[in-house]
C-alpha cells in the first residue's frame, strides 16, 4: 500500500469537535440529549464529542449495513462502491426514543443512504427532536437531499480512512483523517 496522505491533523479534528460540542450546549441547553451513534465508524467521534457536552446526555448505538456486491479492497479503492441502496438494520438501539432528543452521529454523510434511511426508521419512534452530527461531508456524492445539523468538515470525493473511518476493517485507530490514493 502506498503512504496515506494526512487531510484533516488530530489537531484539527479536536478543535472542531470541541466547537460542535459547543454548538450543541447551545441548542440544548437545560435539556438532555441520546448521542446515538452509527457502528463501527462513528465510535471514536461520539466518545469525543460527548467529553464536550456540558448537557445531560447519554449515549447508545445502532449498527446498519447496505446490500450489493462489495467489491475487494483493491477494487473498492480504485473504482469506489456503490450499494444497491438497500440498508439494513444489523443492531437495534437499547432505550425508547419517544420524546427525547436524539442526535444521530454519523462518521462521514456520504450519499445520504444510510442517513435517510435511519432518519426515516428513528422519526417512527417519536423523538422530540432527531438531529444529525457527521464528522465528514462529502456532498459531491450525494443521492438522496439530506444534510447534517452539525458538520465536521466538507471533504472531496477522496477515499479517507483514520479517526473511526476504515479500509477493509484498518486503520481506524489513526487519529489524522487521512486520503488513501487511489489505484490506477
Amino acid at each position: 500500500m502506498t503512504e496515506l496522505k494526512v487531510l484533516i491533523p488530530r489537531e484539527k479534528i479536536a478543535q472542531r469537535v470541541a466547537e460542535m460540542g459547543a454548538d450543541i450546549n447551545r441548542d440544548y441547553a437545560g435539556q438532555s440529549v441520546i448521542l446515538l451513534g452509527v457502528l463501527k465508524g462513528a465510535a471514536i467521534f461520539l466518545s469525543d464529542l460527548s467529553r464536550e457536552l456540558r448537557i445531560d446526555s447519554t449515549f447508545d448505538f445502532i449498527g446498519v449495513s447496505s446490500y450489493g456486491n462489495r467489491p475487494t479492497p483493491a477494487q473498492e479503492l480504485k473504482s469506489g462502491w456503490d450499494s444497491t441502496g438497500e440498508v439494513r438494520l444489523t443492531k437495534d438501539m437499547d432505550q425508547s426514543m419517544i420524546g427525547k432528543n436524539v442526535i444521530l452521529v454519523e462518521d462521514i454523510l456520504d450519499t445520504g443512504l444510510t442517513l435517510t434511511y435511519l432518519k426515516k426508521l428513528l422519526m417512527a419512534r417519536q423523538p422530540k427532536s432527531l438531529r444529525i452530527a457527521a464528522l465528514l461531508d462529502k456532498p459531491s456524492r450525494r443521492k438522496q437531499p439530506i444534510q447534517a445539523d452539525y458538520v465536521g468538515f466538507s471533504i472531496p470525493d477522496e477515499f479517507v480512512v483514520g479517526y473511526g473511518l476504515d479500509y477493509a476493517e484498518k486503520y481506524r485507530n489513526l487519529p489524522d483523517i487521512c486520503i488513501v490514493p487511489r489505484e490506477g
